[in-house]
């Protein structure tokens, strides 16, 4: 609802709402939640998904091994 009310306001490209939302930064990396948010993004304006930009997703700055994560460092 928060990411169709942005749009509605006018923010009508994935990295504007990136910016503002954190979109694409999660744990997927835009992986999951870029389609869905084109797909909303394209109701909005009309435009078909493949007339958006989809935004630049970046991968962390350092890539950390799962297993580094899920060890208990204390």
């Amino acid at each position: 609802d928060e990411i169709r009310e942005w749009i509605n306001a006018g923010y009508t490209n994935f990295e504007e709402l990136k910016r503002i939302l954190r979109v694409g930064m999660g744990p997927c990396q835009g992986r999951g939640c870029r389609d869905i948010i084109l797909r909303e993004l394209s109701k909005a304006t009309g435009k078909p998904i493949a007339e958006l930009l989809p935004g630049v997703i970046r991968p962390p700055v350092k890539p950390v091994k799962a297993r580094l994560l899920a060890e208990d460092n204390e």
